[in-house]
């Protein structure tokens, strides 16, 4: 039996992984210019959150429809940003009430659905980003650096590139929004595996692998998307961080922008 591709899998989590380190090192720069700048953590911290203020606003809305819409009840709503004990950076949350474990799941993953549509929207139609990120995954620098040399000519270029940036920077679920995820899936593989038990397997790996795979890719897509967009301004953000501490004399630890 021919087995059906599974390449879905490896970029998705190869994309993921990527976007992840470079969001966390492009969010350190851009917190160390602003303090670097201002001298002061709440100040450089409000501008942090003012630059991604789209973004958050869609992260919390997402939680809050999806709550509304499962019949979930809501109580406070913040876009406040405020550190949390562990150092990380909270830019806004939204409280739910107690629920079970899958709408719960529903509510953490509801920014990633939204804020992963309205990037491949932007990424795809406003700035055309799909041979740029398919020239990134297959390593094909000349023509990727060419493409990236030729977004800032598309029409209303800045507007496009600054709502994909806060969007897909901010999609990601937080720890708490993914507080429910462990045991829907531990109660998905468990189905699947009675599922094989009962000797459906075949026909499982015949019907749903093909689709599931081209979802995986389709959501690489989104991260692929997502990195070149962030890949793009980690080196100026780099360069003006390093500049600002050679003129300041100052140095900003990461843990501490």
């Amino acid at each position: 039996m021919r087995l059906p591709p599974t390449d879905g899998l490896f970029w998705l989590t190869g994309g993921l992984l990527l976007f992840i380190f470079v969001q966390r090192r492009l969010h350190f720069e851009l917190q160390a210019i602003f303090l670097l700048l201002t001298r002061r953590p709440t100040l450089s911290e409000g501008l942090f959150a003012m630059l991604f203020f789209p973004g958050t606003l869609l992260h919390e809305l997402s939680h809050y429809l999806t709550a509304r819409i499962l019949g979930v009840r809501t109580g406070r709503f913040s876009l406040t940003p405020q550190r949390l004990p562990n150092g990380r950076l909270q830019l806004g949350f939204i409280e739910t009430a107690a629920t079970d474990f899958f709408r719960d799941a529903l509510i953490g993953l509801a920014p990633l659905i939204t804020g992963g549509l309205l990037t491949a929207w932007l990424g795809l139609s406003r700035l055309g980003l799909g041979p740029v990120a398919a020239a990134l995954g297959s390593q094909d620098w000349p023509v990727f650096w060419q493409g990236l040399a030729a977004l800032p000519e598309r029409a209303d270029f800045w507007l496009w590139f600054y709502l994909l940036l806060a969007i897909s920077s901010t999609m990601l679920p937080s720890a708490s929004d993914r507080r429910a995820w462990l045991p829907v899936l531990a109660t998905l593989l468990l189905l699947l595996l009675l599922a094989v038990l009962a000797g459906a397997g075949p026909w499982l790996l015949a019907h749903f692998s093909g689709p599931l795979n081209q979802g995986l890719r389709a959501t690489a897509v989104v991260f692929g998307i997502s990195l070149v967009v962030h890949l793009a301004l980690l080196l100026p953000a780099w360069g003006v961080r390093a500049l600002l501490s050679r003129i300041t004399g100052l140095q900003v630890r990461p843990g501490r922008a």
